[in-house]
Protein backbone atom coordinates (compact mmCIF):
# COMPACT_ATOMS: atom_id res chain seq x y z
CA UNK A 1 0.00 0.00 0.00
CA UNK A 2 1.72 3.50 -1.09
CA UNK A 3 1.50 6.44 1.39
CA UNK A 4 0.53 9.95 0.21
CA UNK A 5 1.68 12.57 2.81
CA UNK A 6 -0.52 15.42 3.28
CA UNK A 7 -0.51 18.61 1.63
CA UNK A 8 1.21 20.37 3.64
CA UNK A 9 4.08 17.85 4.26
CA UNK A 10 4.57 17.44 0.43
CA UNK A 11 4.85 21.51 0.45
CA UNK A 12 7.51 20.98 3.25
CA UNK A 13 10.05 18.50 1.74
CA UNK A 14 12.42 20.30 -0.31
CA UNK A 15 13.54 22.45 2.59
CA UNK A 16 13.14 19.53 5.62
CA UNK A 17 15.95 17.02 6.38
CA UNK A 18 15.33 13.51 4.95
CA UNK A 19 14.82 12.02 8.50
CA UNK A 20 12.58 14.82 9.73
CA UNK A 21 10.34 15.10 6.89
CA UNK A 22 9.75 11.12 6.75
CA UNK A 23 9.02 11.33 10.40
CA UNK A 24 6.22 14.32 9.52
CA UNK A 25 4.42 11.81 7.37
CA UNK A 26 4.30 9.44 9.92
CA UNK A 27 3.41 12.25 12.40
CA UNK A 28 1.15 13.62 10.00
CA UNK A 29 -0.43 10.61 9.29
CA UNK A 30 -1.91 9.69 12.68
CA UNK A 31 -4.69 12.17 13.43
CA UNK A 32 -6.19 12.78 16.51
CA UNK A 33 -9.68 13.51 16.92
CA UNK A 34 -10.99 12.46 13.42
CA UNK A 35 -15.33 12.58 13.19
CA UNK A 36 -16.31 9.33 14.36
CA UNK A 37 -12.90 8.40 15.91
CA UNK A 38 -12.84 7.48 20.13
CA UNK A 39 -10.86 10.56 20.51
CA UNK A 40 -14.35 12.14 19.26
CA UNK A 41 -16.31 11.10 21.98
CA UNK A 42 -14.83 14.00 24.58
CA UNK A 43 -13.19 14.50 27.76
CA UNK A 44 -15.49 12.09 29.59
CA UNK A 45 -14.04 9.14 28.14
CA UNK A 46 -10.38 10.01 27.97
CA UNK A 47 -7.45 12.66 28.95
CA UNK A 48 -5.21 14.10 26.70
CA UNK A 49 -1.26 14.53 28.38
CA UNK A 50 1.92 13.84 26.96
CA UNK A 51 4.11 10.98 27.10
CA UNK A 52 6.85 10.89 29.69
CA UNK A 53 10.31 10.73 27.52
CA UNK A 54 13.02 8.40 27.92
CA UNK A 55 16.38 8.75 27.37
CA UNK A 56 18.47 7.75 24.23
CA UNK A 57 15.49 5.66 22.51
CA UNK A 58 16.65 2.97 20.26
CA UNK A 59 14.77 0.35 18.14
CA UNK A 60 14.03 -2.99 19.66
CA UNK A 61 12.03 -4.78 16.90
CA UNK A 62 9.92 -3.43 13.87
CA UNK A 63 7.15 -5.44 11.66
CA UNK A 64 7.43 -4.21 8.29
CA UNK A 65 4.47 -6.00 7.30
CA UNK A 66 2.56 -3.50 9.50
CA UNK A 67 4.41 -0.58 8.59
CA UNK A 68 3.28 -1.45 5.16
CA UNK A 69 -0.30 -1.67 6.32
CA UNK A 70 -0.46 1.41 7.97
CA UNK A 71 1.03 2.97 4.72
CA UNK A 72 4.48 3.91 6.27
CA UNK A 73 6.61 1.29 4.28
CA UNK A 74 8.29 3.82 1.90
CA UNK A 75 9.54 5.43 4.93
CA UNK A 76 9.99 2.99 7.07
CA UNK A 77 12.74 1.66 4.75
CA UNK A 78 14.83 4.71 4.80
CA UNK A 79 14.08 5.90 8.43
CA UNK A 80 13.81 3.19 10.41
CA UNK A 81 17.23 3.23 11.93
CA UNK A 82 16.96 6.79 12.49
CA UNK A 83 17.37 8.74 15.96
CA UNK A 84 13.64 10.47 15.21
CA UNK A 85 12.10 7.30 14.33
CA UNK A 86 12.60 5.77 18.00
CA UNK A 87 12.41 8.72 19.33
CA UNK A 88 8.62 9.16 17.83
CA UNK A 89 7.62 5.68 19.05
CA UNK A 90 9.25 5.89 22.35
CA UNK A 91 6.44 8.83 22.76
CA UNK A 92 9.34 11.48 23.45
CA UNK A 93 8.70 15.05 21.89
CA UNK A 94 10.14 15.79 18.73
CA UNK A 95 7.75 18.78 18.34
CA UNK A 96 5.27 21.11 20.26
CA UNK A 97 2.19 19.51 20.17
CA UNK A 98 -1.44 21.82 20.73
CA UNK A 99 -3.56 20.34 22.99
CA UNK A 100 -5.99 19.03 20.93
CA UNK A 101 -3.25 17.10 19.39
CA UNK A 102 -2.04 15.51 22.27
CA UNK A 103 -1.90 11.72 22.92
CA UNK A 104 -5.34 10.47 24.74
CA UNK A 105 -5.59 7.53 27.98
CA UNK A 106 -9.32 6.43 27.61
CA UNK A 107 -10.81 5.74 31.67
CA UNK A 108 -12.63 2.07 31.94
CA UNK A 109 -13.54 -0.11 34.65
CA UNK A 110 -13.59 -3.62 35.35
CA UNK A 111 -13.73 -6.76 37.07
CA UNK A 112 -10.44 -8.03 38.02
CA UNK A 113 -10.20 -11.66 39.22
CA UNK A 114 -14.05 -11.77 39.23
CA UNK A 115 -13.90 -8.81 41.71
CA UNK A 116 -15.39 -5.30 41.06
CA UNK A 117 -12.13 -3.14 40.78
CA UNK A 118 -13.83 0.48 40.29
CA UNK A 119 -11.72 2.96 38.16
CA UNK A 120 -9.11 1.34 36.05
CA UNK A 121 -8.24 2.94 32.55
CA UNK A 122 -5.01 3.36 30.41
CA UNK A 123 -3.03 3.23 33.15
CA UNK A 124 0.40 3.12 31.18
CA UNK A 125 -1.07 3.17 27.75
CA UNK A 126 -1.42 6.62 25.45
CA UNK A 127 -3.05 6.88 21.66
CA UNK A 128 -1.39 8.41 19.15
CA UNK A 129 -4.36 8.87 16.81
CA UNK A 130 -5.31 7.04 13.90
CA UNK A 131 -4.08 6.04 10.62
CA UNK A 132 -6.64 5.55 7.48
CA UNK A 133 -5.09 2.88 5.92
CA UNK A 134 -7.86 1.09 4.03
CA UNK A 135 -9.64 0.72 7.56
CA UNK A 136 -9.18 3.27 10.13
CA UNK A 137 -6.90 1.78 12.59
CA UNK A 138 -5.69 3.25 16.19
CA UNK A 139 -1.70 3.61 16.66
CA UNK A 140 -0.94 3.39 20.51
CA UNK A 141 1.96 3.35 22.72
CA UNK A 142 2.37 0.65 25.58
CA UNK A 143 5.15 2.08 28.25
CA UNK A 144 4.18 5.70 28.00
CA UNK A 145 4.76 6.78 31.73
CA UNK A 146 2.46 7.81 34.31
CA UNK A 147 -1.59 8.79 33.11
CA UNK A 148 -4.55 9.61 35.51
CA UNK A 149 -5.39 6.19 35.18
CA UNK A 150 -1.96 4.73 36.67
CA UNK A 151 -3.21 4.49 40.45
CA UNK A 152 -0.04 2.96 41.93
CA UNK A 153 1.35 2.26 38.32
CA UNK A 154 4.55 3.50 37.24
CA UNK A 155 3.49 3.87 33.90
CA UNK A 156 6.40 1.95 32.02
CA UNK A 157 6.54 -0.90 30.69
CA UNK A 158 9.74 -3.18 30.53
CA UNK A 159 11.42 -4.80 27.78
CA UNK A 160 10.81 -8.29 28.39
CA UNK A 161 6.88 -7.85 28.49
CA UNK A 162 7.22 -5.36 25.49
CA UNK A 163 9.10 -7.91 23.56
CA UNK A 164 6.62 -10.71 24.31
CA UNK A 165 3.35 -8.56 23.32
CA UNK A 166 5.38 -7.50 19.98
CA UNK A 167 6.04 -11.10 18.91
CA UNK A 168 2.63 -12.52 20.32
CA UNK A 169 0.53 -9.78 18.61
CA UNK A 170 1.98 -10.62 15.08
CA UNK A 171 2.49 -14.28 16.05
CA UNK A 172 -1.40 -14.56 16.62
CA UNK A 173 -2.82 -12.58 13.63
CA UNK A 174 -0.55 -15.53 11.40
CA UNK A 175 -2.39 -17.74 13.16
CA UNK A 176 -5.67 -16.86 11.79
CA UNK A 177 -6.58 -15.69 15.52
CA UNK A 178 -7.86 -12.13 15.90
CA UNK A 179 -5.72 -9.95 17.34
CA UNK A 180 -4.47 -6.43 17.61
CA UNK A 181 -1.18 -5.96 16.56
CA UNK A 182 2.12 -4.45 16.77
CA UNK A 183 4.45 -1.76 14.75
CA UNK A 184 7.38 -1.60 16.99
CA UNK A 185 8.92 -2.35 20.42
CA UNK A 186 11.74 0.85 20.87
CA UNK A 187 14.01 0.22 24.27
CA UNK A 188 15.49 2.40 26.68
CA UNK A 189 18.14 2.16 29.41
CA UNK A 190 16.09 3.90 31.49
CA UNK A 191 15.78 1.38 34.90
CA UNK A 192 11.93 0.47 35.89
CA UNK A 193 11.60 -1.65 39.23
CA UNK A 194 9.37 -5.01 38.91
CA UNK A 195 10.56 -8.27 40.93
CA UNK A 196 14.16 -6.75 40.05
CA UNK A 197 15.14 -4.16 38.67
CA UNK A 198 14.71 -3.81 34.22
CA UNK A 199 14.96 -1.57 31.66
CA UNK A 200 12.18 0.29 29.63
CA UNK A 201 10.61 -0.42 27.15
CA UNK A 202 7.86 1.36 25.10
CA UNK A 203 5.50 -0.87 22.45
CA UNK A 204 3.00 0.72 19.23
CA UNK A 205 0.10 -1.41 19.72
CA UNK A 206 -2.25 -0.77 16.52
CA UNK A 207 -6.16 -2.25 16.47
CA UNK A 208 -9.40 -0.69 14.73
CA UNK A 209 -10.36 -0.27 19.01
CA UNK A 210 -8.87 -0.41 21.78
CA UNK A 211 -12.83 -0.26 23.60
CA UNK A 212 -13.17 -3.22 26.03
CA UNK A 213 -15.65 -4.71 28.33
CA UNK A 214 -15.05 -2.67 31.01
CA UNK A 215 -15.39 0.69 28.84
CA UNK A 216 -19.66 0.08 29.37
CA UNK A 217 -18.93 -1.19 32.92
CA UNK A 218 -18.03 2.11 33.90
CA UNK A 219 -20.73 4.11 32.41
CA UNK A 220 -23.06 2.38 33.96
CA UNK A 221 -21.08 1.66 37.70
CA UNK A 222 -21.26 5.82 37.57
CA UNK A 223 -24.84 6.08 36.35
CA UNK A 224 -23.96 8.03 33.30
CA UNK A 225 -26.37 6.24 31.16
CA UNK A 226 -25.91 9.29 28.67
CA UNK A 227 -22.57 8.27 28.08
CA UNK A 228 -23.11 4.62 27.93
CA UNK A 229 -24.99 5.35 24.97
CA UNK A 230 -22.73 7.77 23.73
CA UNK A 231 -20.08 4.81 23.70
CA UNK A 232 -22.56 1.96 22.46
CA UNK A 233 -23.50 4.22 19.43
CA UNK A 234 -19.66 4.83 18.69
CA UNK A 235 -18.91 0.90 18.37
CA UNK A 236 -22.10 0.33 16.63
CA UNK A 237 -22.10 3.23 13.99
CA UNK A 238 -18.76 2.26 13.25
CA UNK A 239 -18.05 -1.65 13.23
CA UNK A 240 -21.55 -2.62 13.49
CA UNK A 241 -23.71 -0.03 11.32
CA UNK A 242 -25.95 -3.42 10.62
CA UNK A 243 -27.13 -3.74 14.21
CA UNK A 244 -29.20 -0.38 13.42
CA UNK A 245 -31.77 -2.41 11.55
CA UNK A 246 -32.64 -4.64 14.05
CA UNK A 247 -35.42 -3.96 16.56
CA UNK A 248 -33.01 -3.53 19.65
CA UNK A 249 -29.55 -2.04 18.43
CA UNK A 250 -27.62 -2.45 21.78
CA UNK A 251 -29.35 -5.93 22.12
CA UNK A 252 -28.31 -6.58 18.90
CA UNK A 253 -24.12 -4.92 19.78
CA UNK A 254 -24.50 -7.64 22.26
CA UNK A 255 -24.77 -10.27 20.24
CA UNK A 256 -22.40 -9.58 18.28
CA UNK A 257 -20.13 -9.41 21.19
CA UNK A 258 -21.09 -12.81 22.49
CA UNK A 259 -20.45 -14.36 18.79
CA UNK A 260 -16.71 -12.59 18.52
CA UNK A 261 -16.04 -13.64 22.19
CA UNK A 262 -17.41 -17.39 21.03
CA UNK A 263 -15.50 -17.38 17.91
CA UNK A 264 -12.21 -16.29 19.75
CA UNK A 265 -12.37 -18.47 22.81
CA UNK A 266 -12.96 -21.84 20.33
CA UNK A 267 -9.58 -20.14 18.39
CA UNK A 268 -7.58 -19.85 21.31
CA UNK A 269 -8.80 -23.45 22.83
CA UNK A 270 -7.35 -24.49 19.54
CA UNK A 271 -3.99 -23.55 19.45
CA UNK A 272 -3.72 -24.34 23.26
CA UNK A 273 -3.23 -20.65 24.08
CA UNK A 274 -3.79 -19.01 27.37
CA UNK A 275 -4.54 -15.31 28.22
CA UNK A 276 -3.51 -15.34 31.62
CA UNK A 277 -5.80 -12.46 33.01
CA UNK A 278 -8.55 -12.58 31.27
CA UNK A 279 -10.69 -9.71 33.23
CA UNK A 280 -13.39 -7.72 31.56
CA UNK A 281 -10.68 -4.76 30.99
CA UNK A 282 -9.10 -7.29 28.77
CA UNK A 283 -11.84 -8.47 26.87
CA UNK A 284 -12.31 -6.77 23.41
CA UNK A 285 -15.21 -5.61 22.40
CA UNK A 286 -14.79 -6.48 18.86
CA UNK A 287 -13.58 -9.90 20.52
CA UNK A 288 -10.31 -9.46 19.57
CA UNK A 289 -6.88 -10.70 21.92
CA UNK A 290 -6.61 -7.85 23.55
CA UNK A 291 -3.57 -6.79 26.76
CA UNK A 292 -0.78 -9.18 26.43
CA UNK A 293 0.94 -10.23 29.61
CA UNK A 294 1.25 -13.43 31.78
CA UNK A 295 0.11 -15.38 28.20
CA UNK A 296 1.48 -18.58 27.24
CA UNK A 297 1.03 -21.18 24.47
CA UNK A 298 1.10 -24.84 26.13
CA UNK A 299 4.12 -26.87 25.46
CA UNK A 300 2.83 -30.53 27.75
CA UNK A 301 -1.35 -30.33 27.62
CA UNK A 302 -2.74 -30.22 30.89
CA UNK A 303 -6.11 -29.31 30.83
CA UNK A 304 -6.07 -27.25 33.72
CA UNK A 305 -2.35 -25.29 33.07
CA UNK A 306 -2.31 -22.09 34.27
CA UNK A 307 0.27 -19.77 32.87
CA UNK A 308 -0.49 -17.02 35.26
CA UNK A 309 2.07 -17.43 37.92
CA UNK A 310 -0.18 -15.04 39.87
CA UNK A 311 -3.33 -16.70 39.47
CA UNK A 312 -3.10 -18.57 42.54
CA UNK A 313 -6.38 -20.05 42.35
CA UNK A 314 -6.21 -21.02 38.38
CA UNK A 315 -9.64 -18.53 37.59
CA UNK A 316 -8.01 -17.86 34.23
CA UNK A 317 -6.60 -21.65 33.62
CA UNK A 318 -6.96 -23.35 30.00
CA UNK A 319 -9.79 -25.11 30.59
CA UNK A 320 -11.72 -22.74 32.35
CA UNK A 321 -10.96 -19.93 29.74
CA UNK A 322 -14.64 -20.17 27.54
CA UNK A 323 -16.23 -20.12 30.80
CA UNK A 324 -14.39 -17.20 32.10
CA UNK A 325 -15.56 -15.50 28.49
CA UNK A 326 -19.57 -16.14 28.90
CA UNK A 327 -19.04 -14.83 32.76
CA UNK A 328 -17.38 -11.52 31.36
CA UNK A 329 -20.24 -11.11 28.71
CA UNK A 330 -22.62 -11.16 31.35
CA UNK A 331 -20.96 -8.15 33.00
CA UNK A 332 -20.91 -6.55 29.53
CA UNK A 333 -24.57 -7.57 29.46
CA UNK A 334 -25.17 -6.03 32.58
CA UNK A 335 -23.74 -2.47 31.83
CA UNK A 336 -25.46 -2.09 28.62
CA UNK A 337 -29.06 -2.71 30.15
CA UNK A 338 -30.11 0.12 30.61
CA UNK A 339 -29.78 0.76 27.20
CA UNK A 340 -31.92 -1.78 26.24
CA UNK A 341 -35.68 -2.34 25.21
CA UNK A 342 -35.56 2.02 25.10
CA UNK A 343 -39.03 1.47 22.56
CA UNK A 344 -40.87 -0.85 25.44
CA UNK A 345 -43.57 0.61 27.48
CA UNK A 346 -42.26 0.90 31.27
CA UNK A 347 -45.31 -1.61 32.72
CA UNK A 348 -43.14 -4.96 32.06
CA UNK A 349 -40.43 -3.43 30.29
CA UNK A 350 -37.74 -4.87 32.55
CA UNK A 351 -38.59 -8.20 33.11
CA UNK A 352 -38.89 -8.23 29.31
CA UNK A 353 -35.73 -6.44 29.07
CA UNK A 354 -33.93 -9.89 31.09
CA UNK A 355 -35.75 -12.24 29.12
CA UNK A 356 -34.60 -10.81 25.81
CA UNK A 357 -30.72 -10.41 27.33
CA UNK A 358 -30.79 -13.86 28.66
CA UNK A 359 -31.70 -15.25 24.77
CA UNK A 360 -28.98 -13.38 23.22
CA UNK A 361 -26.49 -14.75 26.01
CA UNK A 362 -27.35 -18.17 25.33
CA UNK A 363 -26.08 -17.69 21.83
CA UNK A 364 -22.90 -18.37 23.39
CA UNK A 365 -22.90 -21.80 24.32
CA UNK A 366 -24.93 -22.24 20.78
CA UNK A 367 -21.83 -20.81 19.17
CA UNK A 368 -18.41 -21.74 20.94
CA UNK A 369 -19.36 -25.16 21.22
CA UNK A 370 -20.47 -26.03 17.24
CA UNK A 371 -17.33 -23.60 16.53
CA UNK A 372 -14.75 -25.53 18.74
CA UNK A 373 -15.99 -28.58 17.37
CA UNK A 374 -15.78 -27.45 14.01
CA UNK A 375 -11.75 -26.45 14.73
CA UNK A 376 -11.42 -29.75 16.18
CA UNK A 377 -12.47 -31.71 13.12
CA UNK A 378 -10.28 -29.88 10.90
CA UNK A 379 -7.19 -29.96 13.24
CA UNK A 380 -8.11 -33.66 12.87
CA UNK A 381 -8.16 -34.09 9.14
CA UNK A 382 -12.23 -34.49 9.29
CA UNK A 383 -13.79 -33.35 6.01
CA UNK A 384 -17.43 -34.88 6.66
CA UNK A 385 -19.15 -34.17 9.81
CA UNK A 386 -20.13 -36.91 11.54
CA UNK A 387 -21.77 -37.79 15.17
CA UNK A 388 -18.76 -38.87 17.77
CA UNK A 389 -16.45 -36.51 16.52
CA UNK A 390 -16.57 -34.40 19.65
CA UNK A 391 -15.87 -37.74 21.59
CA UNK A 392 -13.12 -38.63 18.92
CA UNK A 393 -11.09 -35.05 20.16
CA UNK A 394 -12.33 -35.25 23.69
CA UNK A 395 -10.64 -38.97 23.66
CA UNK A 396 -7.17 -37.45 22.24
CA UNK A 397 -7.40 -34.82 24.68
CA UNK A 398 -7.77 -37.03 27.73
CA UNK A 399 -4.82 -39.26 27.08
CA UNK A 400 -2.86 -36.04 26.00
CA UNK A 401 -3.51 -34.87 29.20
CA UNK A 402 -2.60 -38.03 31.25
CA UNK A 403 0.48 -37.91 29.28
CA UNK A 404 1.54 -34.20 28.81
CA UNK A 405 2.27 -34.52 25.80
CA UNK A 406 3.10 -31.56 23.63
CA UNK A 407 0.01 -29.50 22.11
CA UNK A 408 1.49 -28.19 18.93
CA UNK A 409 3.80 -31.38 18.18
CA UNK A 410 1.04 -33.58 18.69
CA UNK A 411 -1.38 -32.21 16.06
CA UNK A 412 1.18 -31.21 13.90
CA UNK A 413 2.50 -35.14 13.97
CA UNK A 414 -0.84 -36.54 13.51
CA UNK A 415 -0.74 -35.67 10.14
CA UNK A 416 1.81 -38.12 9.15
CA UNK A 417 -0.22 -41.19 10.47
CA UNK A 418 -2.06 -43.36 7.73
CA UNK A 419 -5.37 -44.00 7.41
CA UNK A 420 -4.52 -47.95 6.80
CA UNK A 421 -1.32 -48.52 7.85
CA UNK A 422 0.30 -48.42 12.27
CA UNK A 423 3.54 -48.64 11.27
CA UNK A 424 4.54 -45.05 10.55
CA UNK A 425 2.80 -43.99 13.72
CA UNK A 426 6.18 -43.18 15.40
CA UNK A 427 6.10 -39.68 15.19
CA UNK A 428 2.92 -38.81 16.84
CA UNK A 429 3.66 -42.10 19.10
CA UNK A 430 6.40 -41.67 20.67
CA UNK A 431 5.53 -38.41 21.85
CA UNK A 432 2.97 -40.57 24.28
CA UNK A 433 4.44 -42.26 27.66
CA UNK A 434 1.59 -44.64 27.40
CA UNK A 435 1.77 -46.06 23.65
CA UNK A 436 -0.95 -48.49 24.57
CA UNK A 437 -3.31 -45.32 25.21
CA UNK A 438 -2.30 -43.96 21.99
CA UNK A 439 -2.63 -47.13 20.06
CA UNK A 440 -6.46 -47.88 21.40
CA UNK A 441 -7.08 -43.99 19.91
CA UNK A 442 -5.65 -44.32 16.65
CA UNK A 443 -7.81 -47.61 16.01
CA UNK A 444 -10.43 -45.30 17.04
CA UNK A 445 -9.23 -43.23 14.82
CA UNK A 446 -8.45 -45.27 11.33
CA UNK A 447 -12.15 -46.39 11.57
CA UNK A 448 -13.15 -42.86 11.78
CA UNK A 449 -10.78 -42.16 8.65
CA UNK A 450 -12.11 -44.68 6.91
CA UNK A 451 -15.28 -42.89 5.94
CA UNK A 452 -13.26 -39.95 4.97
CA UNK A 453 -12.68 -39.53 0.99
CA UNK A 454 -9.78 -37.87 1.42
CA UNK A 455 -6.40 -39.67 0.56
CA UNK A 456 -3.54 -39.49 3.55
CA UNK A 457 -1.55 -36.84 1.74
CA UNK A 458 -4.61 -34.28 0.89
CA UNK A 459 -5.95 -34.93 4.47
CA UNK A 460 -2.53 -34.26 5.55
CA UNK A 461 -2.12 -31.18 3.78
CA UNK A 462 -5.48 -29.67 5.00
CA UNK A 463 -4.17 -30.61 8.62
CA UNK A 464 -0.82 -28.98 8.18
CA UNK A 465 -3.08 -25.58 7.43
CA UNK A 466 -4.69 -25.91 10.51
CA UNK A 467 -2.20 -26.83 13.05
CA UNK A 468 0.54 -24.92 13.79
CA UNK A 469 4.37 -26.29 13.43
CA UNK A 470 5.84 -22.82 15.13
CA UNK A 471 4.14 -20.74 18.04
CA UNK A 472 5.60 -18.32 20.15
CA UNK A 473 6.91 -20.94 22.86
CA UNK A 474 7.94 -19.49 26.30
CA UNK A 475 11.58 -20.83 25.76
CA UNK A 476 11.40 -19.01 22.20
CA UNK A 477 10.41 -15.63 23.95
CA UNK A 478 13.37 -16.02 26.77
CA UNK A 479 16.20 -16.33 24.90
CA UNK A 480 15.22 -13.37 21.83
CA UNK A 481 14.52 -11.48 25.78
CA UNK A 482 17.93 -12.43 27.22
CA UNK A 483 19.92 -11.58 23.72
CA UNK A 484 18.01 -8.42 23.45
CA UNK A 485 19.11 -7.35 27.47
CA UNK A 486 22.67 -7.69 25.86
CA UNK A 487 21.37 -5.12 22.86
CA UNK A 488 21.63 -7.83 20.49
CA UNK A 489 18.20 -7.57 18.73
CA UNK A 490 18.91 -10.70 15.75
CA UNK A 491 16.70 -13.12 18.03
CA UNK A 492 13.72 -11.02 18.10
CA UNK A 493 13.72 -10.02 14.23
CA UNK A 494 14.38 -14.02 13.32
CA UNK A 495 11.73 -14.91 15.80
CA UNK A 496 9.19 -12.31 14.12
CA UNK A 497 10.12 -13.96 10.70
CA UNK A 498 9.63 -17.69 11.73
CA UNK A 499 6.05 -16.76 13.47
CA UNK A 500 5.18 -14.79 10.41
CA UNK A 501 4.78 -18.67 8.43
CA UNK A 502 3.47 -20.62 11.31
CA UNK A 503 2.10 -22.97 8.94
CA UNK A 504 4.80 -23.76 6.33
CA UNK A 505 7.54 -26.31 6.90
CA UNK A 506 10.69 -23.76 7.27
CA UNK A 507 14.33 -26.31 7.04
CA UNK A 508 16.11 -23.45 8.19
CA UNK A 509 14.18 -22.88 11.39
CA UNK A 510 13.45 -26.28 12.46
CA UNK A 511 14.97 -26.03 15.61
CA UNK A 512 12.00 -23.66 16.87
CA UNK A 513 9.53 -26.05 16.28
CA UNK A 514 11.38 -28.56 18.67
CA UNK A 515 10.51 -29.74 22.34
CA UNK A 516 11.24 -27.22 24.86
CA UNK A 517 14.54 -27.91 26.33
CA UNK A 518 14.54 -28.86 30.43
CA UNK A 519 15.19 -25.52 31.46
CA UNK A 520 11.83 -24.45 30.28
CA UNK A 521 9.80 -26.24 32.87
CA UNK A 522 11.46 -23.29 35.26
CA UNK A 523 10.06 -20.48 33.43
CA UNK A 524 7.26 -18.37 35.31
CA UNK A 525 5.13 -15.36 33.97
CA UNK A 526 2.80 -13.26 36.10
CA UNK A 527 1.51 -10.09 35.99
CA UNK A 528 4.33 -8.07 36.09
CA UNK A 529 4.90 -9.51 32.85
Amino acid sequence: MSFSPSNAVRAARDETPAEARSMSEIAGAIRVGEPGSFAALGNAFLTRLPAAPVPDPYLVGLSREMAESLGFDPIVATGAESNEFAAYFAGNPTRDWPGELLPYAAVYSGHQFGVWAGQLGDGRALTLGEVSAGERLEVQLKGAGRTPYSRMGDGRAVLRSSIREFLCSEAMHHLGIPTTRALTVIGSDLPVRRETIETAAIVTRVSPSFVRFGHFEHFYANDRIDHLRTLADHVIDRFHPHCRDADDPYLALLGEAVRSTADLMAQWQGVGFCHGVMNTDNMSILGLTIDYGPFGFMDAFNAHHICNHSDTQGRYSYGRQPQVAYWNLFCLAQALVPLFGENLPEEGRAERVVEEAQKVMERYKDRFGPALVAKMRAKLGLGIERDGDDKLANGLFEIMHANRTDFTLTFRNLSKLSKSDASHDAPVRDLFLDRAAFDAWAAQYRERLAHEPRDDAARAEAMNRVNPKYVLRNHLAEQAIRRAAEKDFSEVERLLDVLRHPYDEQPHYEAYAGLPPNWASDLEVSCSS
